[in-house]
């Protein structure tokens, strides 16, 4: 296992410490499956879900304590996003996070403004869920992850940790095309010798190109990097996104809500994601 060393010189603040000035909260709105495509309460009624109910109307909460913002559901159920009122290009972002068990939460990458689209570096800190992986909001949905995890618990069943996900029980199996997507993918072993369980945690993440390489360090650790020009999935069309999400966008950060399929387990009542020391470093 290595662990990499970067340099720190060009970074500014996006987050200071004491306000949400420069950001923006976003309720969590569905939109389209892909750009042009029919919008995903088509694909809610093929699996027979029920979307939620207006949920532009139930938007996350976000707050700043103790140097730290703190995101959570407002209404239970719902969630939402809190986005950067600027938009960037090519650029190195780092911050910390330290989510509750269950959140499954995560960045949005070039996102457009009030549009869920966007690419997504996975934190769902949940059963099944994976960390430093890839999925496209709007974007087919593609979903490109080295390994998943889950609770690792005591002899009273008590959550005192995470583990390697059982692909024969797993809620969200990683297959073989999940992994083939990315160009590098990093072992669950490596990762879950430097995740801090219950304390926090630093994600790196380098985006560059028009239709970005995405690469992502947990704690100087290599964890997942993809081509986005060239993920193979059925409805993404690398052209149509470029034309759709253009080289720039906002960052967000993600409070998901709760579905049919993963109830509580997704987002657990009460449950919190915080960030802090957020700061990024434009490439051009």
């Amino acid at each position: 296992m290595k662990l990499e060393t970067f340099d720190e010189a060009g970074f500014s603040n996006l987050f200071d410490g004491q306000t949400l000035t420069g950001w923006h909260a976003e309720p969590r709105v569905y939109g389209s499956l892909y750009p042009g495509g029919p919008g995903l309460d088509a694909l809610f009624a093929r699996h027979g879900i029920t979307p939620p109910v207006e949920p532009e109307k139930h938007p996350a909460v976000w707050h700043v304590e103790d140097g730290m913002i703190v995101g959570q559901q407002g209404t239970p159920g719902y969630g939402g996003y809190l986005v950067s009122d600027e938009t960037f290009g090519d650029f190195e972002l780092v911050l910390e996070a330290r989510p509750d068990w269950p959140a499954d939460t995560g960045i949005m990458l070039r996102r457009r403004f009030q549009d869920w689209t966007g690419f997504q570096v996975l934190i769902d800190h949940r059963e099944s869920g994976g960390i430093g992986g890839f999925f496209g909001n709007g974007l087919a949905s593609f979903s490109a992850v080295p390994f998943a995890v889950r609770a690792r618990r005591d002899a009273d069943g008590t959550v005192i940790g995470i583990e390697a996900d059982d692909p024969a029980t797993s809620m969200e199996p990683v297959t073989p095309e999940k992994i083939e997507r990315l160009s590098y993918a990093g072992s669950v072993e490596d990762f879950l010798a430097v995740w801090k369980w219950a304390d926090w945690n630093e994600v790196r993440i380098r985006c560059v190109g028009a239709l970005p390489v995405i690469t992502i360090w947990v704690n100087g650790l290599k964890i997942a990097e993809i081509d986005t020009a060239h993920i193979d999935v059925p409805d993404y069309d690398p052209q149509g996104v470029l034309d759709y999400l253009g080289p720039r966008g906002h960052i967000a950060l993600e409070v998901h809500d709760n579905d049919a399929f993963f109830g509580d387990s997704r987002w657990g009542r009460g449950a919190q994601c915080r960030w802090r020391n957020i700061r990024i470093k434009t490439l051009s």
